[in-house]
Formats: structure tokens, C-alpha cells, sequence
């Protein structure tokens, strides 16, 4: 049994959730100077691409996968990894999950252009309608976009966090029993329902006396909110899921996202192992179904 995994069972066990499971993902980050183990170079995927929150589902549901620049699904997530740089102005090589959504909206084919990252950066594919490019629209003619214009596009995107510049090699999702070798997270990501979020904050705050904010936009939210936003601020941050995670990656309607460093979860299961007496999850309506 891995680290990870005595750790999520003394907080499921703790939490009384024998018939209800929080899904449950570490993150690894694999950079520049790193070398990528081989047993997790054979769990990238050949010929599927995979989006930052297909992977998460995955990890929860116990798969692992490695996102790699070859074969991650979404631009934006590859720009939030740091896998392409941010103004590249050639796309991406390859098929992607959401650009074949695009190309399989429009009604004439021939002749689609893929968005490269520079048209993710500067607000053109979140505010097609205002940047006239039909071509980068997800629902058809009458897409409104993600944004009224490509000047909030652009603002919103400011406030999305980024490794970049691109020096990113591997992004590694797996499951608390993932034992192949041993690995210890960057980040740990919950798929959470509020009230499973008002315990793990309790447990957090009993401990640390400190508060846990959420931020959050509207889209790139499990790989810039929930897993980069963690990473670089060293904070805990926690979201509503977006439009890609809802529709592409289909979260339940239920489900918020948490997103830690791994130290910040362990201090969290430490937090709601010592205050169990204080804070009688059994008695939260519905907490354990």
C-alpha cells in the first residue's frame, strides 16, 4: 500500500464514506531535467488525446495516464502545463479532443485551421463571435463564445495561472493505488461535493487556524485552478468545474473541485483524524448517504 493510499483510507475511514468515495488524484509534474520513468512512458496514450479533465475523471476512476505535448487533448491546458509555449503561432501537430469539436461544428470542412496556442492567448478562440473566427466556435453559428469580446477574453485569461515559460515534459495523473513505483504527488486534486468540502476545510482549519479561498474562472479550471494554481502559490484552492470538465470530461452536477499541494492534504487528513470528535460528520444531512 502506497503512502497516498493509507492516507486516503484513514480519511474515508475516518470520514465514515465506506459506500461513498471521494475520487481521488495525484498530480506529477515532470520538467526539463527530469527523466520520465518508463513504466509511466507506457501509460501515454498513442493516437487518443487526452483533455487535462478526461484525465482527472481517469485518475479518480483508478486509471492512470501520462499528458504529454504529443497526445493532451486541450491547448489551453498544454499552455497551462507549460508543454507548448503560449505564443507558439503553428498549431499544434496532431488530432485534439477540442478542436475536433470545433471542425466538427462547422459545415464546411475543407480548409479548417486548428487554433494555434497564440489564438488561445490573445482571446481569439474564447471570443469568436467578437473575433469573427467561426471556425473556432464549440456550438455552431450562434456561439456567443466564452466571452463578449477578445478584450475580456483576454483579462480572463490574465487571471488563469501558468507554467510558462514552456519547459514542461510530462504530466503525470494517478490514483492513491497506483504502486507501479513509488512517486510522491506535486498535487493532490478531490472531486468533492460542498458538503464533503465543509469537513476536509474543517479538518484543515483545525489544525492550521488558516482560511481556504476559492478562485476560480470560467474555463481552464482543473489545470489552471485546481492543479497550477496549487503548484505555484503553495495554497489550497478549490472550484466549481467548467464547461470542459461538464461536457467533455461529464463531472456530476454535484461535484465541486478541490486542489492542494500534497503537503497541504496531508496536513488535511492529520486535520480531520484529530478533530473527528469535534466535528461529527455522520450527523451533516446526507453526508454519508
Amino acid at each position: 500500500m502506497t503512502q497516498l493510499q493509507d492516507e486516503c483510507k484513514s480519511l474515508f475511514t475516518v470520514m465514515e464514506l465506506a459506500k461513498l468515495r471521494i475520487p481521488t488524484v495525484a498530480v506529477k509534474f515532470y520538467f526539463e531535467s527530469d527523466t520520465i520513468p518508463e513504466q509511466l512512458l507506457d501509460l501515454e496514450t498513442v493516437g487518443v488525446s487526452v483533455t487535462s479533465c478526461q484525465a482527472n475523471k481517469m485518475a479518480g476512476l483508478g486509471d492512470a495516464i501520462l499528458l504529454t505535448e504529443k497526445n493532451i487533448g486541450c491547448i489551453a491546458a498544454a499552455i497551462t502545463f507549460g508543454l507548448v509555449d503560449q505564443h507558439q503561432q503553428t498549431p499544434m501537430k496532431g488530432k485534439r479532443v477540442y478542436t475536433d469539436i470545433m471542425k466538427g461544428k462547422l459545415n464546411e470542412e475543407e480548409g479548417f485551421s486548428p487554433p494555434t496556442p497564440e489564438d488561445f492567448t490573445n482571446g481569439s478562440v474564447y471570443a469568436c463571435k467578437d473575433s469573427g473566427r467561426k471556425e473556432f466556435c464549440l456550438f455552431g453559428a450562434n456561439d456567443s463564445g466564452r466571452f463578449k469580446d477578445t478584450a475580456t477574453a483576454r483579462k480572463g485569461i490574465a487571471g488563469m495561472l501558468a507554467l510558462q515559460p514552456a519547459k514542461t515534459k510530462g504530466v503525470f495523473f494517478f490514483p492513491p493505488e497506483f504502486d507501479d513505483i513509488d512517486i510522491e504527488p506535486d498535487v493532490i486534486v478531490m472531486s468533492v461535493r460542498p458538503v464533503e468540502l465543509t469537513r476536509l476545510v474543517e479538518g484543515y482549519q483545525f489544525l492550521t487556524g488558516e482560511r481556504v479561498e476559492g478562485s476560480m474562472g470560467a474555463v481552464r479550471v482543473v489545470n489552471s485552478d485546481l492543479i497550477v494554481r496549487p503548484y505555484i502559490q503553495n495554497k489550497i484552492n478549490f472550484s466549481s468545474y467548467c464547461i470542459g470538465a461538464r461536457l467533455i470530461g461529464n463531472y456530476e452536477p454535484d461535484k465541486l473541485g478541490l486542489g492542494m499541494p500534497y503537503s497541504h492534504f496531508q496536513m488535511m487528513v492529520r486535520g480531520v483524524e484529530e478533530s473527528r470528535t469535534g466535528y461529527p460528520f455522520s450527523l451533516y444531512p446526507g453526508a454519508i448517504g
